[in-house]
């Protein structure tokens, strides 16, 4: 009876301090709360519940929690990878909404092979054709004084004032004066002899002379007395046109037939362009030419104005190691004659070249990139090899392909939105 009792009390004492365990063992998985009957029993069941709680941890974790844990934390490493990865392949993508780049100026066109044609560059100066051009001169001695504002470049209509000649102050004294008395006394002369001649006192070949004689002061005088006003003689502009030259200064004193302005219609001009010697062979391929002023740096077809090859020389003088090429055009755009250009001879032509303008380069340390259109707001910055350049185009020799969607005008703008970091990196986020 005894044992029977001791091992009841065996059991009993076991099954508390499983309990107990089991009580620790939840503690380890966060609950915040357990209560405890006994406190020394409880202090030394600590002690080694903290060892048995380490294992039942360790067991729990592997059989029940870690297994969700770890999937949970495999997940999040998964979608880390997939962001990073994500994040590599769209490192070089440009973000710019439409809204942006419509207000930028941005347009993209699609890239199809198209004929071209092999360039020389040089340079150039455009001159006024022969023919188009008149100059004022003096029709009286004197001072000049300015009609105004006249400065080169300026339109002028036929008969507008240019310069005043002032005779007030010369020693021959006022022309206009001198041209009618000289107007007057011929006149008279002239209506004595014709009366004379009929009663043929005098001889045909002095009233000749006579009737010579009155015409020649007539013109004079009308010619002058047009133009005279109270401060002088004004001189107009015999065409209409451009002034090309002002030849005297406020001031001058200039004689009869001196030139004073000079004034161009400018209806044709003509290119010259100066081109290496090297190139001689080449020239005979030569049909056409842009040119670009410094002025406006706007590019000109030669195509587009009506240009014509006129011929091109072996040598532009005995000491020259350049060829003259010169070309007649239309002045339709308001080309200054005179004016130095830069030169892009067209030569043989090229199919199915695949070119893009100008407008689409941008140059970084000596190489050019373009964008790419990727989607509607994602875009790709690429570098290409250039070949030709005819002012206005420029031949891809790599780097883009026909049906690729490059940015052709705001590639700029693209440039700057990239190297601001104003439009942020594509990201991923869920």
């Amino acid at each position: 009876m005894k044992k029977l009792i001791f091992m009841g009390i065996l059991g009993l004492f076991a099954l508390g301090a499983c309990n107990n365990k089991n009580t620790q063992g939840h503690e380890g998985h966060g609950h915040s709360t357990v209560t405890h009957n006994n406190d020394e029993h409880d202090h030394e069941a600590e002690g080694h519940d903290h060892e048995a709680e380490g294992h039942t941890h360790g067991t729990e974790g592997e059989c029940n929690g870690d297994h969700k844990h770890d999937a949970a934390d495999n997940h999040q490493g998964t979608a880390a990878g997939h962001d990073e990865t994500a994040e590599a392949a769209h490192s070089d993508e440009i973000i710019l909404p439409k809204a942006k780049a419509d207000a930028a100026g941005v347009k993209v066109s699609i890239v199809e092979p198209a004929p071209f044609q092999q360039v020389i560059k040089t340079s150039g100066q455009v001159l006024a054709a022969q023919g188009d051009e008149s100059v004022a001169v003096a029709t009286v001695a004197g001072v000049v004084s300015f009609r105004g504002k006249v400065t080169e470049g300026m339109s002028v209509g036929s008969g507008t004032p240019l310069v005043t000649i002032s005779s007030h102050n010369i020693a021959d004294g006022d022309p206009v004066q001198r041209a009618r008395i000289a107007y007057e006394v011929s006149k008279k002369e002239y209506e004595r002899m014709k009366a004379l001649v009929k009663n043929k006192i005098v001889s045909d070949k002095e009233f000749a002379q006579a009737e010579q004689n009155y015409e020649n002061a007539r013109i004079s005088y009308e010619a002058l007395s047009k133009n005279h006003s109270a401060i002088g003689q004004n001189i107009t502009a015999p065409i209409a046109g451009y002034v090309k030259s002002i030849l005297v200064k406020e001031g001058d004193y200039v004689t009869i037939g001196q030139p004073l302005v000079s004034v161009t219609q400018n209806r044709r001009l003509f290119l010259r362009a100066e081109v290496s010697e090297k190139y001689y062979p080449y020239l005979r391929t030569i049909s056409s030419a842009n040119f670009q002023t410094p002025y406006n740096n706007k590019v000109y077809e030669l195509q587009a104005l009506n240009g014509k090859l006129l011929s091109f020389g072996k040598t532009a003088g005995d000491n020259s190691f350049y060829v003259p090429v010169t070309f007649e055009f239309d002045n339709k755009g308001e080309v200054i004659p005179g004016s130095f250009v830069e030169v892009f001879l067209l030569s043989s032509p090229m199919e199915n070249v695949i070119s893009l303008p100008r407008t689409a380069l941008t140059e970084e340390q000596g190489s050019y990139f373009v964008y790419l259109q990727l989607d509607e707001e994602g875009y790709k910055k690429q570098e290409v090899t250039v070949g030709a350049d005819n002012g206005k185009n420029v031949q891809i020799l790599s780097g883009v392909k026909a049906g690729d969607r490059v940015v052709t005008e705001g590639a700029y703008q693209v440039r700057l939105a990239s190297a601001s970091n104003a439009i942020p990196a594509h990201s991923h986020e869920h």
